[in-house]
């Protein structure tokens, strides 16, 4: 077969160094980039067999996200953009890993397995960010869908929001919108305008926000789009990448982790500030009060506002839609009671990864989901998309019912359903504070969050941790659950869980309670008995006072 010619002899150019084991997860591959030239090649290679499997257009992503700048990583995109399926990502594995001389064997495999028709025809999407070794991998990733002769459309410098969203425009033939990143800016700033006009006096002081871009692709992309709101929102751009290094001492991340404002940003108190990562998918917010105090608005605070105002609107059109917020067990216990208890709106936990908070979200009519590091969104039903779309046209429509029904459609609009968007997000945050007349303090003070700890127990093997209930309780080994029970008995407000990294032999542990004291100490309690239960290796973690 000449298509297999032309892959061995384009996997010489992209050869394997012998030996380097790597396993697809939630973020793709992701490390060194002088270690991906091969791993590109190949999933360009696979991205060109899924799309012939589904009849679509894939996507890939070469992007590292909001790791150090001499990483890189890369994702695919299933047909709607949404990530790839996991029978794919095992594939994805299997095709990295393949030796050199095993590579065209593994390739037929999964030709086999999937049974692709190779004569069907192939296209794929490839986008990039900002790293210096991004323009050398999407080229490898270009070569690999040309050497099984597929068509491919290099979208060069995006955001990853942005090239998920490209896919879905191509394979919904354009009724997700455009398959451009003018298409994206006009369909997002557009819907926000018109939600912005539901915002009464509002003031330019009203109308600012502070960006940390990361030093990152957002920035780019933001400074694109400026002139698209039309002076509805007032942005001030930080760390835009013409000097700081990416994700360094800035960005989402780091101020998440952190818990202050990214370097290279003046904060005055009460200013709304916002930072995205590296490829612009997760977004926080933060701001200081007047005794210089810094407060963080994570996912969890973003999903609560999102979600009510949703409830309020649906509400006022007298819409009997199934709302739901899905979260994981990092959700601070405060943001779960306020929903549940206050704003009485289902709450479903899942395990970590965005993966499975996306799948969640799909069984609602509308599910708003966010992790607490800020990556998140809302999904709409098709059903429900028609429901809020017959009231909008609605003619007879009194006026209350009518302008939550445009507002509805607007909110629908201005969201990135495909991924977490840290652009299309960052704007409907804006919207809504807008409309409702709040400001970033009041936001914050919908609930305070519990005080709460996270550490890391290293083990030899972290698979001996098993979990249950969306990783909320520890199944094995023998006596740990029962450990932690006791201790959270301890303290007031508290709760505390395990789980295995994904990435590396250590427990990650959680803990919250009323006081700042008690959840460090029941942190260090709980990492002790995870350190003497599951196999712990080096000294016993030390009290943090």
């Amino acid at each position: 077969m000449s298509e297999f010619q032309e892959v061995s002899k384009q996997s010489g150019v992209h050869p394997k160094p012998a030996g380097l084991v790597f396993q697809y997860g939630t973020a793709g591959f992701r490390t060194n980039a002088k270690l991906l030239d091969h791993i590109m090649f190949r999933m360009g290679l696979l991205a060109t067999l899924r799309s012939k499997t589904t009849k679509a257009t894939i996507g890939v992503m070469v992007t590292a996200s909001h790791n150090p700048e001499e990483d890189n990583g890369v994702k695919l995109v299933d047909p709607m953009g949404e990530m790839v399926s996991p029978t794919w990502e095992v594939y994805a594995t299997q095709l990295a890993n393949a030796e050199q001389e095993d590579l065209l064997a593994a390739l037929k495999d999964i030709i086999e397995k999937e049974a692709v028709n190779m004569s069907q025809e192939a296209k794929v999407f490839v986008g990039k960010d900002t790293r210096g070794s991004s323009a050398r991998l999407s080229q490898a990733v270009l070569d690999g869908v040309s050497a099984l002769g597929g068509h491919s459309k290099d979208y060069g410098l995006v955001t990853t929001p942005q090239l998920h969203y490209m896919v879905c425009c191509q394979n919904t033939q354009g009724k997700y919108g455009e398959a451009t990143v003018e298409g994206y800016y006009k369909k997002l700033s557009q819907a926000f305008i018109k939600l912005s006009k539901n915002a009464s006096n509002c003031t330019d002081d009203q109308k600012h926000l502070s960006v940390d871009g990361a030093n990152g692709i957002g920035a780019l992309k933001v400074r694109e789009m400026e002139s698209h709101l039309k002076k509805e929102l007032h942005i001030s751009l930080f760390n835009d990448g013409s000097e700081g290094k990416l994700n360094h001492q800035c960005g989402a991340d780091f101020v998440k982790v952190q818990q202050k404002p990214p370097t290279g940003m003046e904060i005055n108190p009460g200013e709304r500030c916002c930072s995205f990562d590296g490829d612009a998918d997760r977004i926080v917010y933060y701001y200081s009060d007047s005794e210089g105090t810094f407060h963080l608005l994570d996912g969890d605070k973003v999903a609560t506002l999102i979600s009510t105002f949703l409830k309020e609107l649906l509400t006022s059109a007298g819409l009997d839609l199934k709302i739901a917020v899905v979260q994981t067990a990092y959700a601070n216990g405060s943001s779960t009671n306020y929903l549940e208890n206050t704003m009485k709106v289902i709450v479903r936990c899942t395990k970590t990864g965005v993966k499975h908070l996306h799948h969640a979200a799909q069984e609602f009519d509308i599910g708003v989901y966010f992790e607490a590091n800020g990556h998140g969104t809302v999904l709409f039903s098709k059903a429900a998309e028609e429901k809020i779309q017959q009231l909008a046209e609605n003619s007879s429509l009194i006026d209350e019912k009518k302008r939550a029904a445009l507002l509805l459609q607007n909110t629908i609009n201005v969201i990135n359903q495909t991924v977490g968007d840290a652009i299309s997000d960052m704007l409907l945050i804006e919207a809504i504070l807008a409309i409702k007349g709040m400001t970033i303090h009041q936001w914050d003070a919908i609930y305070t969050d519990l005080p709460n700890r996270q550490l890391k127990v290293k083990v030899s093997d972290c698979r001996v941790i098993d979990t249950t209930d969306a990783e909320r309780r520890a199944v094995s080994p023998a006596g740990l659950q029962e450990a932690i029970d006791t201790l959270v008995k301890k303290y007031r407000k508290a709760r505390s869980f395990v789980r295995p990294s994904g990435t590396e032999d250590v427990v990650r542990v959680y803990a919250e309670a009323e006081t700042q004291d008690s959840a460090d100490d029941l942190a260090h309690e709980v990492s002790l008995a995870v350190y003497r239960l599951a196999g712990g290796v080096g000294g016993e973690p030390k009290p943090l006072h």
